[in-house]
C-alpha cells in the first residue's frame, strides 16, 4: 500500500503520483482538504527522519503571517502544520512502513 499527501495544483507532486501509479495501489489524500492531524504529522516526521523545518514551506506567506521562524522547535511547527496545512512540503509518499519527500519526485522511488 502507497500513501501519497498530494496537492493537485503542484506539479511536483503530480510528477510524483505519476512516477508511483503502477508501483502498487495508491491511496491519494488532498491534504488540503483532509489534513493530517498532529499525531499523523509526528508520525510523518519520524518515518521521514526530518527535522519538522525540512518538513514545511518557510516561503509560504503563512509562516511568516504566523510568526514562525527558521529556529522554531519541531513542537511548535508541526502544531502549526496541523492547524495549516498550506505549510507542510508536498508531497509526501508513504510505503512499506517509509516515508519520503518528493523533492525531486524520483527520491520517492527509494521507498518503493
Amino acid at each position: 500500500m502507497i500513501t501519497i499527501w498530494h496537492n493537485p495544483r503542484c506539479s511536483k507532486s503530480r510528477q510524483t503520483l505519476a512516477l508511483i501509479e503502477g508501483k502498487g495501489n495508491v491511496t491519494i489524500r488532498e491534504y488540503l482538504k483532509d489534513a493530517p492531524t498532529l499525531a499523523e504529522l509526528q508520525a510523518a516526521q519520524a518515518a521521514l527522519g526530518l527535522p519538522a523545518i525540512q518538513m514545511m514551506r518557510p516561503k509560504e506567506a503563512e509562516f511568516k503571517d504566523l510568526g514562525l521562524s527558521r529556529d522554531d522547535d519541531d513542537a511548535t511547527l508541526l502544531a502549526a502544520m496541523a492547524a495549516h496545512p498550506k505549510l507542510i512540503e508536498r508531497p509526501v509518499v508513504f510505503a512499506n512502513g517509509k516515508a519520503a519527500l518528493g523533492r525531486p519526485p524520483e527520491a520517492v522511488l527509494d521507498i518503493l
